[in-house]
């Protein structure tokens, strides 16, 4: 098993990053098990603030990093709450909080299309010249009363047509299959294959 550090402390990402990766060798660690703080993250862009995480973990644990910067992106409000998803209503971060701002700005809007995104980065080494990045998107609507008990953030209010259930209603395997997350972490596996690394 080759260790990686999980430039990350939130509890559902790991569960779902650890999910993917564990069947393909990887042993997946949260940056708590090497008392790393968060990084900054003072970027506007969700590649930036990740490969600021990668390489803060990588420095901080002398092991590759792997980072994720994703978040929701609704159109009507021209992308927001994008990088600041987890801390859309402030601090403390709150998921309750972050979906009542959004459901409250999202009053009367004909317009419920959104979008989830994710950024990956795997630094091999804190100065690593060439990261490898990948992406993903999951898109769907902001419905205003959530459904489901499962997942994490805006998953209860995010309602994925094809599937007519939201992301907090759908089972983890058939989400890890469809999710921003899953998608990025799919195009990371395949690069790492093709010997990206």
């Amino acid at each position: 098993m080759q260790k990686l550090v999980i430039a990350s402390n939130n509890a559902g990402k790991l569960r779902e990053i650890g999910a993917i990766l564990g069947p393909l060798g990887f042993e997946a660690l949260p940056q708590s098990a090497f008392n790393i703080p968060e990084a900054e993250e003072p970027y506007c862009t969700f590649v930036e603030n990740c490969l600021a995480k990668a390489r803060h973990a990588s420095l901080h644990s002398g092991l590759p990093a792997l980072a994720d910067d994703s978040g929701i992106c609704v159109d009507a409000l021209n992308g927001a709450p994008g990088v600041y998803s987890a801390r859309f209503a402030g601090e403390p971060k709150s998921d309750q909080r972050n979906n009542e701002k959004l459901i409250e700005l999202l009053q009367g809007q004909p317009n419920r299309k959104a979008h989830y995104y994710c950024v990956m980065v795997l630094a091999r080494w804190p100065e690593d010249p060439q990261p490898i990045i990948a992406e993903g998107a999951w898109h769907g609507e902001i419905i205003d009363t959530p459904r489901g008990d499962g997942g994490f953030g805006y998953d209860p209010y995010f309602l994925v047509p094809e599937y007519g259930k939201t992301g907090a209603e759908l089972p983890m395997d058939v989400k890890n299959g469809i999710s921003h997350r899953g998608k990025a972490l799919a195009q990371l596996v395949e690069k790492l294959k093709r010997g990206a690394a």
